[in-house]
């Protein structure tokens, strides 16, 4: 097996992580939110909630644990903080699950995965701490912030708040924990109001679960969202980032997919084998920049300001970092199209030499490893289907 293999066997693995349901709902309280696009809004809560970090923190390794932290999922489901489980047995299973799909990449990867995902768990390290503290906050404030909350919800959150995990919060991150007290009618005198500024950002983001794309998940069952696209393509980028064309830094990129499907809140998914003319796209660039615009705007300036210039990097795909990160938002899509039986390809009448030119070129400018890769891979789907 050669070192793509290992890489893509894990990463088409992990799209499994879309199919676990979690208790709580996502903020329309519509559905149930799933743990992959849990996992991209805690990394968006990360970095979004940096400022009340303790300054040892390292911002971006909090980032990566919370890409990893919910994979044994995968294997050992979901245990609500309600649930009467044996806990002991939990972790052993989650343990077993980590080995398993850490050892999928290899072994250099691997090691490093699991010890990453080893060190969240343990929380002893301030970037694990903060972390766990993210992982503790956007399910209390998901609630509280709920279109429809469930009654039992929301006495979760309270039991939480007296005496489970997050009245640590009460010391450790005293703004949201005043602030959820308050949401819940309790009084509180505590200015929360640098935290409120941001929460309002964040509970915007909660919309990008909402937005459908055109690419099906691997088993076909469903569209993917946007958020969850955006988890998925943030952990491809991190274990292919060595393929890149010119080095890179990683967290720069990882920041660059975080946030750049965010507009789509306004402007939509435009898929990319929906063929448009010039004045149509130079209409969506217009509907994205005035998203970005008023999105970035509801953060505090000396914050908004420069995740939105993140953005702008990103389409312009001019700078080693972008044009990296704009090539493996095009492989992902390909990968879990070749998985569904055709997906995308089939609605919107795909040939070979059309994916070339659309999503080819893309790859090749910034992982021209990947595409040679990936497409030795798609082509006997298209030759079958009749598509070259």
């Amino acid at each position: 097996m050669s070192r793509l293999d290992a890489q893509f066997a894990f990463l088409l693995e992990a799209d499994k992580l879309r199919t676990v349901e979690r208790q709580n709902l996502i903020l329309d309280c519509s559905r149930r939110e799933n743990s992959a696009e849990h996992s991209w809004h805690l990394a968006l809560y990360a970095l979004v909630l940096a400022p009340f970090a303790d300054p040892q923190v390292d911002i971006f390794r909090a980032i990566r644990m919370l890409l990893l932290h919910d994979l044994v999922e995968i294997d050992a489901g979901d245990h609500p903080i309600t649930a009467e489980a044996d806990w002991a047995a939990v972790a052993a299973a989650e343990q077993t699950a980590a080995q398993r799909l850490f050892g999928l990449l290899p072994e250099d990867q691997g090691a490093e995965f699991l010890a990453l995902w080893q060190e969240f768990e343990a929380a002893e390290t301030p970037d694990a701490q903060y972390a766990k503290q993210v992982d503790h906050c956007q399910p209390m404030f998901q609630t509280v912030y709920g279109a429809t909350p469930l009654d039992w919800h929301l006495d979760v959150v309270r039991q939480n708040l007296d005496g489970g995990r997050a009245a640590a919060l009460r010391h450790s991150f005293p703004q949201a924990y005043h602030h959820a007290q308050a949401k819940l009618g309790r009084a509180s005198d505590i200015d929360c109001s640098q935290l409120t500024t941001r929460l309002a950002f964040l509970n915007e983001a909660d919309k990008l679960k909402q937005i459908t794309r055109a690419s099906k998940l691997g088993d076909g069952s469903r569209h993917e969202n946007s958020a969850e696209h955006s988890w998925h393509i943030m952990l491809y980028a991190w274990v292919l980032a060595e393929h890149s064309t010119a080095p890179v830094d990683v967290d720069r990129v990882l920041q660059m997919l975080l946030l750049h499907d965010l507009v789509e809140i306004d402007a939509g998914d435009a898929p990319i084998h929906g063929v448009l003319d010039p004045q149509q796209l130079a209409a969506i660039a217009d509907k994205e920049q005035a998203a970005a615009t008023r999105l970035f705007g509801l953060l505090p300036a000396d914050q908004g300001r420069p995740l939105y210039e993140i953005w702008q990097e990103f389409e312009a795909a001019e700078s080693p970092d972008a044009v990296f990160a704009k090539s493996i938002d095009r492989v992902q899509p390909v990968l879990l199209n070749l998985l569904n039986g055709g997906g995308s390809w089939l609605d919107y009448d795909v040939s070979l030499p059309q994916l070339d030119a659309r999503v080819g070129a893309k790859i090749q400018r910034g992982a021209p490893q990947v595409w040679t890769y990936v497409r030795s891979r798609v082509e006997p789907w298209f030759r079958e289907a009749g598509r070259l």
